[in-house]
């Protein structure tokens, strides 16, 4: 990894290589499924290259990296956490027949049309947050505002959109 810092590009390259196994040693009892194990390795890959800079070559680097791993599948699971509290199990009487869409001419389309309709912070704190379900910390990094401001942008966008919606529905 000091080798990397100093922009080894071999050296870099044989570091990710080689820490990748290692990576999958400590996702695999976490996580269900292979596909999942990857996803994970490559996040956790990601975050090294970003904070690579962070790590201080005087001390171990396991440590430094097993943090970083543990962080990132613990980042991940309470998403799935965030999901899972909003699903509901289907069950037989669950299921419905298709009915015709209301006579409101409502769907995705009309959504996505309203949403980009919004202010360009609305719009990407709502798609950050409520659409790709991004935790706020998370999302502040991604689009560099902070939490107070996703927040009120979030509900800025969704009191417009309601506002918005209620005058098409009205007859």
């Amino acid at each position: 990894m000091a080798r990397a810092q100093d922009g080894d590009r071999v050296a870099y390259h044989r570091l990710l290589t080689e820490i990748s196994p290692f990576l999958r040693s400590l996702a695999t009892p976490r996580l269900r499924d292979g596909a999942d194990v990857e996803d994970a390795i490559q996040d956790i890959l990601l975050t090294v290259h970003a904070i690579r800079h962070t790590y201080d070559p005087a001390r171990p680097f396991a440590p430094w990296l097993v943090t970083i791993a543990k962080r990132r599948l613990v980042d991940r699971l309470r998403g799935w956490g965030r999901i899972r509290r909003r699903e509901v199990a289907m069950e037989r009487e669950h299921e419905a027949v298709a009915e015709p869409q209301s006579d409101t001419g409502l769907d995705g389309h009309h959504l996505q049309a309203a949403v980009e309709t919004l202010p360009p912070a609305q719009q990407k704190a709502l798609r950050l947050v409520k659409l790709q379900d991004m935790s706020l910390k998370d999302a502040s990094h991604a689009s560099g505002m902070s939490v107070v401001a996703l927040k009120v942008n979030v509900h800025r966008a969704l009191k417009n959109l309601q506002r918005l919606f209620s005058d098409r529905i009205q007859p």
